[in-house]
């Protein structure tokens, strides 16, 4: 049977960057094994489902080559991208329900996507020795005055700081520890990152979830949120600045990334957290399965 996917990079820089997604449209006569072996056969990290929903504007469903996940930022952004540039939609505010819950999407011009997360939910410390040791650097390498930490806005990742850009980037890491650690914790995996930056960004990044079948991931729509999140509550950004962050990851991998975030905050509380970005090359792609 061959199956009619649509894929693009979300979150690109430039036309070899971004993340990778797969999205297929009105996909409500698919089984669940379908879906798995059509996310397989992409081989990217996420592919989404768009189906008829009773709650909400659209249903989405997000599989890994592994597993379904409960919500994925950029085949997120990927999937209302492709559906305005296919002119399916019109800019606007919208609806999706995930397993996350329903949360609510902003289609600007351009193609431009803006989508809300979970409100920030701050778990486990997990030792930083332990975490140090799986990806091949020393404790004296990550931040001194940071904590690593579960944060989750959508999906629990653990949060990782360390020192500079130089190390981030020079981290090999140990797949099999960080799938460990991360079922351990029960989380996707690690979001790591460094204050320093490229081009003005609040932070550099880089995200693992071997887990997942994900070793590296250029551009996580998920865990910026979440980042987002533990910068504030840590005071590392302020009420102002909170409103308009950008990420910079996937340049390890030489697929540049921009990642932006908006909190709303009162009373020193997050009240609302979004994510977005665009994308770039949206090709049709038939599927076999």
């Amino acid at each position: 049977m061959k199956i009619s996917a649509y894929t693009l990079n979300s979150f690109a820089k430039t036309k070899e960057g971004g993340n990778p997604a797969g999205v297929v449209i009105n996909a409500d006569a698919l089984s669940e094994e379908e879906m798995r072996k059509i996310a397989a056969a992409l081989g990217y990290s996420e592919t989404a489902f768009v189906l008829q929903s009773d709650v909400a504007d659209f249903k989405v469903r997000f599989f890994t080559p592994n597993d379904e996940v409960d919500l994925c930022g950029h085949a997120t952004i990927a999937t209302f991208h492709a559906m305005s540039e296919l002119r399916l939609l019109k800019p606007g505010a919208y609806k999706q329900e995930t397993r996350a819950g329903i949360l609510g999407i902003e289609l600007q011009n351009d193609h431009f996507v803006m989508m809300d997360q979970a409100l920030p939910a701050f778990s486990e410390m997990p030792d930083k020795t332990e975490l140090a040791d799986s990806l091949h650097i020393s404790a004296s390498q990550m931040e001194e005055d940071l904590t690593a930490q579960v944060v989750s806005t959508g999906l629990r990742d653990i949060m990782v700081p360390v020192k500079s850009i130089e190390i981030l980037d020079a981290i090999r890491p140990d797949m099999k520890k960080i799938e460990e650690i991360s079922r351990k914790y029960n989380t996707v995996g690690y979001h790591v990152f460094s204050l320093q930056s490229l081009y003005g960004a609040v932070a550099y990044c880089r995200n693992f979830a071997p887990l997942y079948g994900i070793p590296e991931e250029a551009g996580t729509g998920t865990s910026s949120g979440a980042l987002a999140c533990y910068l504030y509550h840590y005071g590392i950004i302020n009420d102002e600045q909170a409103q308009h962050l950008i990420f910079e990851q996937g340049y390890a991998m030489n697929r540049p990334s921009e990642i932006r975030a908006s909190l709303a905050v009162k009373d020193n509380c997050i009240c609302g957290v979004k994510v977005g970005g665009s994308a770039m090359d949206l090709t049709l792609a038939e599927v076999e399965i």
